[in-house]
This record gives C-alpha cells, sequence and structure tokens, in this order.
C-alpha cells in the first residue's frame, strides 16, 4: 500500500495565507506520524517559501500554487508563482554581523530554505518561479 499524500492548494495573495498551507502540513503530517520536530522544520520553509513568492514575485495571477507530497520518510513542496523571476544567482547571502547591525533584519529566506532542506531547487524565468524543496522526515 501507497502511503504517500499530496495536497495542492491555490492560495490568493493575501496577508497571512501561508497558515492555510501550515494547516494541511500539520494534518498530514499527524495522518502520517511524522515527529512534531521535522514538521516544525518543515513550517519554517513553507512560510519562507510563501512569504517570497507573494512579497518578491510581482505575480501577474491573483494566487500562487503549492503542492506537497509527503510519506513517512519525505516531504517534497513545490510552490510556484506566476510573476516576474528573477536570477537565483544574483540574491545576496545575508551576512549576519551586517545583519544584527542594520536596521533591515529581513532577507534570510533563500539562505534558510537552502540550509533547512535536504535538496533545494529554484526554476525561475520571466514566466515565473518554482521552488522545489525536499526535507528527509527520518
Amino acid at each position: 500500500m501507497d502511503k504517500r499524500i499530496k495536497l495542492e492548494i491555490k492560495l490568493p495573495l493575501v496577508k497571512d495565507i501561508e497558515l492555510v498551507a501550515i494547516e494541511g502540513l500539520e494534518l498530514m503530517g499527524r495522518h502520517l506520524q511524522i515527529a512534531e520536530e521535522k514538521i516544525g522544520e518543515a513550517r519554517i520553509l513553507i512560510t519562507e517559501g510563501i512569504i517570497n513568492a507573494i512579497e518578491h514575485s510581482e505575480n501577474t495571477t491573483p494566487f500562487i500554487d503549492v503542492h506537497f507530497i509527503m510519506n513517512i520518510d519525505a516531504l517534497v513542496i513545490i510552490i510556484t508563482d506566476y510573476g516576474k523571476g528573477f536570477d537565483p544567482s544574483s540574491v545576496e547571502n545575508p551576512e549576519i554581523d551586517k545583519k544584527l547591525s542594520s536596521n533591515y533584519k529581513r532577507g534570510w529566506g533563500l539562505k534558510l530554505m537552502r540550509e533547512m532542506s535536504d535538496e533545494f531547487k529554484i526554476d525561475s524565468s520571466e514566466k515565473g518561479t518554482k521552488i522545489t524543496i525536499t526535507k528527509n522526515l527520518r
């Protein structure tokens, strides 16, 4: 029996909408009896990915797509926006000393997602951006 479950959500571009995706993640995790620590790490990944898509994409549609594929071993998160795209290599890696002494403390999203993921991929063009994150759950 295949214990893989999927969730596909079309999220409108409204404040705090990432909470809907997190609720879905938590329900899936409970269903598969995934450790709370792993679900907590996945919450951060999802939150950062969705907020980046909403805040930075200049999306040309009124929504983003979020897909989860989960089994007892791994979670795959796919977040797609339909905005302007960007060059991932042009994003500076934040330096902690500079951030701490700056008034602008934000800008950690990509770094967090890369470091907390077991696999992280960005596909971006003028038609939008798709991030694919794999998080091992064991």
